[in-house]
Formats: structure tokens, sequence, C-alpha cells
């Protein structure tokens, strides 16, 4: 009989469950939220009870036997920077998440939720894996311009690991062993530079840098910025919505979707091909700076994300960075295996878990 493993991932309007037996998913479930469902909650954290009992009776009536589970792995949150790797939820990690030490957002209930359905089950752990707060910076990428602003490592961790261990294993090659640049195209975009199995480099994809995103306006000029929150014109909230929230696409297209503009970019929309054309043109500058602290050295650059489901967009950025090792697209973004084959790591031994402390 094989491992069972719930996995949860919840989103700002959305939640995620999946059951794997072993490698295989035989479940998968979306739960949407309403914006007015989620409104009665003046915080993530309140949210919780909502969102446990939703998960607990969609698994009922698709008749789903807890007790069977092995090990339950819900996405990481906002929590201390850490080392990559897959943690056991302890007393710690719960009462960080359930305070919002590090920051408020949906995936901080991944912990949360985990930890209370497996202690019920009678051998079951629950675990999280690679949040987005993995920091394996080196020393030298965390200055800036300026000892006040050091560079904060919040990057797409789960689904950047896993799709570089993917592709090592499809050429026969340990992910340690690779110099690696991938690019998560999503809501918010991170490059990151892999070597030694550690993301020695990427930018802050949540809080304002490299990139922008469809959401997310990525680095922006600072002194213009600054007039700008000085202006009178704009309260600290509305500033803070035009760096993650309504930045990037939104800001100037009034859309996040990328389906959309590709749609109006095939039709010879002008404007829409120039912003599509600049957020290729930014994801490549950001893989070319990521070559340089590879001193060139680079066996592959992976495309991911939801974005990269956007094949002339793709084709466009390629053209300009195959010249420093070859590309490979992984459309889409497969969170829900991440966070089971990391539990699985765990069960079968292959991996130890860590300890948040």
């Amino acid at each position: 009989m094989g491992y069972k493993i719930l996995a949860i991932n919840p989103g700002s309007t959305s939640t995620k469950i999946s059951i794997f037996e072993d490698e295989k998913e035989i479940f998968s479930h979306t739960l949407r939220h309403s914006a007015e469902e989620i409104s009665q909650y003046d915080n993530i954290t309140d949210q919780y009870e909502f969102r446990k009992e939703a998960i607990v009776s969609a698994l009922k009536e698709s008749r789903i036997d807890l007790s069977e589970l092995s090990a339950i792995v819900g996405r990481g949150g906002l929590l201390k920077p850490i080392e990559s790797g897959v943690y056991e939820v302890n007393e710690q990690m719960i009462d960080d998440l359930q305070h919002m030490k590090y920051g408020e957002h949906a995936s901080n209930l991944g912990a949360l939720i985990a930890n209370n359905l497996a202690k019920d089950i009678s051998g079951c752990k629950a675990f999280i894996a690679d949040p987005v707060v993995v920091d394996e910076l080196s020393p030298v990428a965390r200055i800036s311009g300026h000892p006040l602003f050091p560079k904060v490592s919040i990057f797409h961790a789960l689904n950047q690991k896993a799709i570089a261990k993917m592709y090592a294993e499809s050429v026969g090659k340990r992910y340690s062993d690779l110099n690696l640049i991938v690019a998560h195209l999503g809501g918010g975009v991170s490059v990151g530079t892999h070597t030694g199995g550690r993301v020695v480099d990427v930018n802050n994809a949540l809080n304002g840098e490299g990139p922008f995103s469809p959401e997310r306006s990525g680095t922006l000029p600072t002194l213009a910025l600054a007039e700008l929150c000085f202006s009178g014109k704009y309260s600290l909230s509305q500033v803070k919505k035009m760096i993650a929230g309504e930045g990037g696409l939104i800001a100037h297209l009034g859309t996040n979707s990328f389906n959309y503009v590709e749609k109006m970019v095939n039709e010879g929309d002008e404007k829409y091909t120039l912003i599509s054309d600049a957020f290729g043109y930014n994801v490549a500058k950001s893989i070319g700076a990521a070559a340089a602290v590879l001193s060139g050295k680079v066996d592959a650059i992976l495309l991911t994300g939801g974005v990269a489901y956007n094949t002339k967009l793709m084709e466009k950025i390629e053209d300009m960075v195959k010249f420093i090792a070859p590309v490979k697209v992984y459309p889409g973004e497969d969170e829900m295996s991440a966070l089971a084959m990391n539990g699985l790591a765990v069960l079968t031994g292959r991996e130890k878990p860590s300890v948040y402390a």
C-alpha cells in the first residue's frame, strides 16, 4: 500500500486541495471563495475555521477517508527567512503564522490547517515545503545601494525548485551539479540564479523588484516614487497597491490576464503589443543579469508559470537569451505535485525534515 498525502494550497480567493498516492494524483479540487465570504473576516488568520471546514466538507463529499493519510503538506507562508527544504510544522511555526509576525498572506493558512487535520489522524504528520521566504542569497547579493534597504529573498521557491529538479532529472544530472536560471512568470515574476543546489540571487517578487508582472510594478524609478509618496495625493495604502496588486499589466492595460493580452496582440493592437514586448524585454534583461552572476556558465534557462503558456511571448524571450544557454519552457505551475512530492521524499527517507526555530 502506498503513502497517501494531502496537499493544501490556500490562495487569496481559492483553496486548492489534492490527494496523492505516492507519485500519482488521485483527487484534485479547487474551492472558490467569493468576495462576500472573504470580506466577513478582518484578516487572513480569521479565515482559518472557514477554510478548514470547507476542505473537510469537500473531502467528505468525495468520500475521502482522512484516516488513510500519511502526511498533510501545506503551502508555506510568510515566516522568518529559512533554507530550502521540508519543515515539520511545530509550535514556533504555528505561533509566527497565527500572529502574522512576518506578514499576512493566504498561504499562512496552509501550515495551520495541515497541523490541525493531522493531529487527529494516527501516524499522520504535517509539513510545509519551500515557502516563499526561502533565503539562500549569497552575501554580496544582499547588498543594495543603501544599508537601510538590504535585499530580501521572497520568491516562488516551491515552483522554481520543483522545476529545476525536474529539469535535472530529465538530463540525468543532480540539481546541485547544475547552473540554472529559472524565471517564474505568473501573477508575480521571479528570476532565480541556481547554483550548487541553492538560489544565490533572486528578485523580491512580492514587494517591488525585478520585472513588472500582471499585478506588480517591479522595479520603479526610486526618486519619482519618493516624490509621489510625499506629494500628498496618495495614501500609503494606495502606493502599496500601485507596487503590488494594481501595478504591471493592470496599471498599463486594466487587465491581469495574459490570455486577453495575447488575444489583443494577435488582433494587432499596438498598445497591448508594446506592453507585452516590454514584459518579455524586462524578463530577458533579468535573465541576462542572472547569467552574469554565474559568469556566463549556465547549463539551461527554464521558463515556467502561467504566462509561459503564451507561446509567442516565450519565443521572443528565448530569442533574446538563447545565446546564453538552451531554453526550456515548463508552462504552468504544478505546486500541488511539488508539495506532495516533498512530503513523499520525507516519508520514504530520501530527505530529512528540517526544524523551524
